[in-house]
């Protein structure tokens, strides 16, 4: 039970200070992966835009669901 009970604890405690290995202030922080997954997305996006724009538009006329 002791056992049980130390392996408890240890889970709990919070980490020990002494593991951070460095702090990364605001002004070093530099989020190139950010960047780079926004622009992926973007990417997408307009690709689909391109897409729906020939699929739709491209040799017809524009049309609205519901009219006759």
């Amino acid at each position: 039970m002791s056992s049980d009970a130390a392996a408890l604890k240890d889970a709990d405690s919070p980490p020990d200070e002494s593991a951070i290995e460095r702090y990364i202030g605001h002004d070093e922080f530099d989020p190139i992966g950010t960047l780079a997954l926004i622009m992926v997305y973007f990417l997408i996006l307009v690709l689909m835009w391109l897409f729906m724009y020939f699929v739709e538009f491209v040799g017809n006329e524009p049309t609205v669901v519901g009219m006759v």
